[in-house]
Parts: C-alpha cells; sequence; structure tokens
C-alpha cells in the first residue's frame, strides 16, 4: 500500500515576515502590494488576516475593505525563494521521490521508507520538527493513501497541524465533508450540485458514475473516483524544468496599455494552448518587462490552485502587468508559468460548454498552425476608440 506525505507551509510569505519582524506577530499580515494599490492582488496572508475573510488571489482594494487595520507590504520573493530552497533540500533528505507543486508544499512518496520511523506520526513529525530547526517555520504534513488523501489531510489541522489517514478510514473521514472539499469544486459549483440535493461528498457518492460523466463531461469520473478516496496519481520528481514562457521585443519601445495588454493577450494564447497540448496546469504565473533602458523586471504570482485556461492565466497576468508597469516605454513583454502540474483544480468540474469550445478553439488553431480564432482582447484596438471597457 502505498504511503504518501504532502508538506504544506504555514501562510508562507507572512510567515517569513512575522519570523524576520517580531513586530508582525500575532497581526493580520497581507503579502501582495501595498494598500494604496489598485489592482493588485494577495499572495498570501497570515491566520489573523485569514479570520476576516482575506485569502490569496484576493484583490487587495477587496482585502482593504475586509481587513483595514492589516497590514500590507509588497514582499520580498528573493528571500522566500531562498528560504524555499532551504526547505526542498531538507525534504529531499526524506525521500527520493519528491514532486515540488509550489514554493511552499510538496509531495513525497514515502512507501518503503516506514521501517525507518517508529509511526507513521514519527515520519511526520520528524520532517515538521526538521523544517522548523532550519528555517524557524512551521508546516503542516497529511499523511494517506493517496495524493488526493494527503493534500486534504495536511490542510485539516492547520496551521502546524499532522493528520494520518489509514486506508481503511478514508470512506468514513470523506463522508461529513462539504463537497467542495473535493478539488476543483467551488462556491458557484457548489451551489449547482445544491440543486441536485449533493452537499456533502456522501451525497456525491449516490450519484451513478454515467450521471456525472453526462452532466459533466470528461471529469466526470475523476469526480465520482475522488469522492470515494481514489486517487491512482503518481507522485512525479521534476527530472527537467517545468516552466515555460514565451516573449517579445517590438520594433519600436511601446507606452500604450491597449498595446501592451494586446501582445500579452497573444503571448497567454501561445502559452494556454501549448500548456493543453500537454494536459499541465500551471500554479505560479510571471510577467518580464523590459524598459528602454534596458532595466529588466519580473513579477510573479502563485495561485492556490493550478490553472490552464487562456483567461485566468490573463487575468492573473494583466494584473501583474499593471501593477508593476512604470512611466517608461517598454521594449520586451513576456509571460511564463511555472510549477507546472499534471492534475488542476479547474480540470475537475469545469462547464462542459466552456471545454468544448476552448477544445474547438485549440483544435482550428493547431491545424493549420496559424491562429484561426482569437478572443477579443487579442485584437488591436482602433486608433480613436469609443469610451467603454477595453474587450475581454
Amino acid at each position: 500500500m502505498a504511503v504518501i506525505m504532502h508538506v504544506d507551509m504555514d501562510s508562507f510569505f507572512a510567515s517569513v515576515e512575522q519570523r524576520d519582524r517580531p513586530e508582525l506577530r500575532g497581526k493580520p499580515v497581507i503579502v501582495g502590494g501595498q494598500r494604496e494599490s489598485k489592482r493588485g492582488v494577495v499572495s498570501t496572508c497570515s491566520y489573523e488576516a485569514r479570520k476576516y475573510g482575506v485569502h490569496s488571489a484576493m484583490p487587495i482594494a477587496q482585502a482593504v475593505r475586509l481587513c483595514p487595520h492589516g497590514i500590507f507590504i509588497p514582499g520580498d520573493h528573493r528571500k522566500y525563494e531562498e528560504v524555499s530552497r532551504s526547505i526542498r533540500k531538507i525534504i529531499h533528505e526524506f525521500s527520493p521521490v519528491v514532486e515540488s507543486i509550489s514554493i511552499d508544499e510538496a509531495f513525497l512518496d514515502m512507501t518503503g521508507c516506514e521501517h525507518l520511523y517508529h509511526s507513521l506520526e514519527h515520519m511526520g513529525q520528524s520532517i515538521k520538527r526538521r523544517i522548523y530547526d532550519a528555517v524557524a517555520l512551521t508546516a503542516s504534513v497529511g499523511i494517506g493513501p493517496n495524493k488526493f488523501i494527503a493534500k486534504l489531510a495536511s490542510d485539516f489541522h492547520k496551521p502546524d497541524g499532522l493528520t494520518i489517514i489509514a486506508p481503511e478510514e478514508v470512506e468514513d473521514w470523506l463522508a461529513p465533508m462539504a463537497v467542495d472539499k473535493i478539488w476543483g469544486i467551488g462556491e458557484k459549483t457548489a451551489k449547482v450540485l445544491a440543486s441536485w440535493q449533493i452537499r456533502t461528498i456522501a451525497d456525491l457518492r449516490r450519484w451513478p458514475q454515467e450521471f456525472l460523466t453526462q452532466r459533466l463531461g470528461k471529469q466526470g469520473e475523476s469526480l465520482y473516483l475522488l469522492a470515494r478516496g481514489i486517487d491512482n496519481r503518481a507522485v512525479e520528481p521534476e527530472t527537467e524544468a517545468k516552466s515555460m514562457g514565451k516573449e517579445t521585443t517590438f520594433a519600436e519601445d511601446v507606452t500604450d496599455i491597449g498595446k501592451l495588454r494586446q501582445t500579452l493577450a497573444n503571448l497567454v494564447a501561445i502559452v494556454g494552448i501549448r500548456l493543453r497540448q500537454k494536459d499541465l496546469w500551471a500554479r505560479t504565473i510571471s510577467i518580464k518587462l523590459r524598459y528602454g533602458d534596458f532595466t529588466t523586471i519580473s513579477r510573479s504570482l502563485s495561485l492556490p490552485e493550478p490553472i490552464n485556461s487562456d483567461d485566468g492565466i490573463f487575468q492573473v497576468a494583466e494584473a501583474l502587468l499593471r501593477e508593476n508597469l512604470e512611466d517608461l516605454p517598454v521594449r520586451l513583454i513576456g509571460i511564463y508559468v511555472s510549477q507546472l502540474t499534471a492534475f488542476g483544480q479547474g480540470s475537475l468540474f469545469t462547464d462542459p460548454r466552456k471545454e468544448t469550445l476552448t477544445e474547438l478553439m485549440d483544435e482550428l488553431n493547431t491545424r493549420y498552425d496559424r491562429p484561426v480564432i482569437s478572443k477579443g482582447r487579442q485584437l488591436a484596438l482602433p486608433k480613436a476608440p469609443h469610451k467603454g471597457k477595453e474587450p475581454t
């Protein structure tokens, strides 16, 4: 029987800031941008801020409304990456099979390593203690028979938690959970399921696989299996750099935000189709900007769950562009996606109509080796546009 461990650092960016700045401890810390930021998004926040409803990927402006007394800081991504490297080094000491799925979490295949510890609890406590001793940060750990159960378990008693679910406990443990605990079921989808009298995972199990497949397309089978705690995905160690991207250099430096937005949309379309062709999802979205004086910056945002839709990638990339654009002409713009995984939240429960449309667009745009169908945001704006919203 497989033994899979999921290690998830607790409120990583905010915890690093609280560790290094004692005056922030016990206070609602929100990392992602200054309080005055109009288009910034929350990278992460402390548990003190989460009590007010603040969460990752939320607009800074909304976070200010929810938590007006919060402490807003841009963050130091170089420092976070350095800490992450130290943690990854420790994790690799525990297992030769490690799959990093973001800067602050990873799966470890511990199958066959059980004899090195007195118990699974000893195993989990050992890695937690080792991480804390090295970087003075807490991690929550979940141990189960597969990746789905291990990840759910790591979130079960946050922060600084350790949850172990034995194979024979899986179905009973899952049964009373709200159905949105399954990857891919968000608030809107939960409302749809509620209309079918599906509110818990036990409720979901009552529906046959045929019904779920008919209503949800090819992802119906995945939901059917996950509701029963069945997940056959292996922990896949990175054998190559898991990232991809596209950039372009302008013939003349650009100052018009509409032109930059249009170019970014076209780059996103190229990267998005590459992701979907490889059945990959991205957890981290990055943009690259090079100005006329050759100053180059890169800005990234890691999401709570991976995505691979053009709309999702563009939404994050555009926010990063607007937040970080200086009052200088741009020479180069690029989009990159990283922390790639073969499983994404959106993949399990998407609108079948949108899924079919995306598949059709991908097929046509690859069949002729050139774009055949484009979204409005990819088109050049008229020189004297009427007042109104930009294309989406």
